[in-house]
Order: C-alpha cells, then sequence, then structure tokens
C-alpha cells in the first residue's frame, strides 16, 4: 500500500513538470544607458541566472510602466514588484527619506554612501517598510545641479524668479523656496518638453540624468551648485517580497547589492567625464560660491528639524563624522 502511493505521488509529481518561473515588473524613469538603467537591466540578469531561471524581471525604464509616483503607489498595492525609484518621489510616503537631501549636506558620494549604509539608513529602511516598501539597496543617483535657458547662475539672486522643475519632493521645493527661485513639482517625463518650450526656466538634477535624458540640447547654462544628493533607493514591494521564500529573498537581495556596485561605479565614472562631453556640444558650465546659497537655505534645516528633530541631528553629525 505504501508503495503504491509513492509510486502515484511520484507519478503526480513527473506529469506536473517543473515548477512555473514568477515574473515581476521593475520601473523606473531613467533613460537608457543611464546608470540606474543598465544596474536595473543588471539586477534582471543576475536574479535569472541565480534562480535558475524561476525568477524573471522585467525592467521598464523610461517610465514605461508609470512615472515615479505612480509606481510608488501600484508598489504599495502589489501589482508591480521592483523599482528603481526616486528619493523624492518616495518621501512623499516615506518623509524621513527626504532628510537625505538636506541642502549641502553631502559634498561627495563617499559620504553620502557612508551615511546611507550605516544606522541612519537602517532607519530609514525601516520607516519604508512600515508603509509598505523594502529597500534592497542604496543606489546612486549623484549630486544635483541647475540648468537653465537664461545665463549662468552665480548667486541666489540669479535664481528669483526663475521657473524651476523639481521632482514632486518636498525637501526640493523648499530649497528652491529658500533660494528665491519658482518651484515648479513635474514628472520627469514630462520634463524635455517642458524645457524645449519654456514652460520652465530650468532644472535640477545630477549630470548623468542630464546627459542621458538629453536635457542639455535645452539647456546652454549648467551651474555647479551642487545643493542636494540624490539617492536611487531600489525598493520592492513589501506585499510580494512576503509571498517569496527566504531564498529566493537572499538572491534578489544579493543581486540588488551586485548590481548596486555597478551603479555606483558608473555613476562616478559618468559624473567624471560628461561635463567636457556636454561643454563639446555648447553648453556653458559655471562653478558657484556655496556659501550663499548655504545661508539662503538655513530655514529648510530649520523647518525640518521641527518635523524630525532627532533624526536630522543624527543625520547631519554622521556626515560629518563620514567627511573627517
Amino acid at each position: 500500500m505504501k508503495l503504491r502511493h509513492f509510486l502515484a505521488a511520484t507519478a503526480i509529481a513527473l506529469c506536473a513538470g517543473p515548477v512555473a518561473a514568477q515574473n515581476f515588473q521593475l520601473s523606473h524613469n531613467a533613460a537608457a544607458g543611464n546608470p540606474k538603467d543598465v544596474a536595473s537591466e543588471r539586477l534582471a540578469e543576475l536574479v535569472n541566472e541565480k534562480s535558475g531561471g524561476r525568477l524573471n524581471i522585467d525592467v521598464g525604464g523610461a517610465a514605461q510602466f508609470g512615472d515615479d509616483a505612480e509606481t510608488i503607489t501600484n508598489m504599495r498595492l502589489g501589482t508591480i514588484a521592483f523599482s528603481a525609484n526616486s528619493q523624492g518621489s518616495t518621501s512623499a510616503v516615506v518623509p524621513e527619506m527626504a532628510l537625505l537631501g538636506l541642502p549641502f549636506l553631502f559634498q561627495n558620494l563617499d559620504q553620502a554612501e557612508a551615511v546611507m549604509d550605516g544606522p541612519v539608513g537602517d532607519k530609514i529602511e525601516a520607516a519604508a517598510e512600515a508603509q509598505g516598501l523594502v529597500v534592497l539597496a542604496w543606489w546612486n543617483n549623484g549630486i544635483r545641479e541647475v540648468s537653465n535657458s537664461k545665463g549662468p547662475i552665480a548667486t541666489p539672486a540669479d535664481l528669483a524668479g526663475m521657473k524651476i522643475r523639481t521632482p514632486p519632493d518636498p525637501m526640493t521645493i523648499d530649497i528652491f523656496t529658500a533660494l528665491g527661485a519658482s518651484p515648479t513639482p513635474m514628472a520627469f517625463s514630462e520634463l524635455y518638453i517642458a524645457l524645449q518650450q519654456g514652460v520652465v526656466d530650468g532644472q535640477e538634477n545630477p549630470l548623468i540624468n542630464i546627459y542621458s535624458s538629453k536635457l542639455h540640447e535645452v539647456q546652454p547654462f549648467i551651474s555647479m551648485t551642487a545643493h542636494k544628493y540624490e539617492a536611487t533607493p531600489l525598493l520592492a514591494s513589501k506585499m510580494i517580497m512576503d509571498t517569496l521564500s527566504p531564498e529566493d529573498q537572499q538572491i534578489i537581495r544579493d543581486a540588488a547589492a551586485e548590481a548596486g556596485t555597478l551603479n555606483r561605479q558608473m555613476v562616478r565614472e559618468q559624473t567624471a567625464t560628461l561635463k567636457a562631453e556636454m561643454e563639446k556640444a555648447g553648453v556653458t558650465f559655471n562653478e558657484v560660491d556655496p556659501a550663499p546659497f548655504i545661508e539662503a537655505t538655513q530655514p529648510v534645516y530649520e523647518k525640518w528639524r521641527g518635523q524630525y528633530p532627532e533624526l536630522v541631528d543624527e543625520i547631519v553629525a554622521a556626515a560629518q563624522a563620514a567627511g573627517r
């Protein structure tokens, strides 16, 4: 009797065949060739390899699966699994994440990564998980600069009344309000046409985003303000992650870390070379004295310290320690 049961179970298993592959979507808003895009494709390759083909990720770049804000909503609903999202859009539901973009907090990528990879990053990850989002890894977007169609920006006075596109990010809006500009939140996917048609005068982004999305074609002036840092949080839907086995969750986390190393390396390499490439295309760059910009944005610290006094102080202290 036991033998018959064993043979029947074996026959059923053989008829069932191999376990069906699971398919997921990963959304991001970057153009092809951007470090965010290349790392996302590498993540998909690694997950497929490490799972023996059981886990497949379809990467939808350039907002094919929706813009960053829409993707955050869909991840919390469990309809999109992954996103190489933006710090700004994520902060709409995880406001603690906005603190990584406090004005002039970080002077370089090493300093920013040291803070994100430490206890501060752990606290923000916990806040994200409470909102249904799992931070798989902290990728880089870079240090942000200002481009515009009118002329070099040397002091905050040069921004007075200028319509500057910002992401839908309260921190960036606060920074440009403090600098005297007129911040205009807008999805990144709409930005090129808005600049081309003069709907806005300028925008702010890392050089890698300006170049890969060809914004320099319609923005002849770039001012090296280095006013804030921007992370690329690689996010997973907690609802979907919770359905996976611990082994498959670890495969995804390991792949996220490995692809993140590629992302960080590419951001550094491209940032070092793109200024010269855009100068060849006719872009005028200017350096700025950060002192008046830092002074003008001090009220931003006061505002956010009022909401998150302990975390702001912790982030500032961590940044100072990492900068030594």
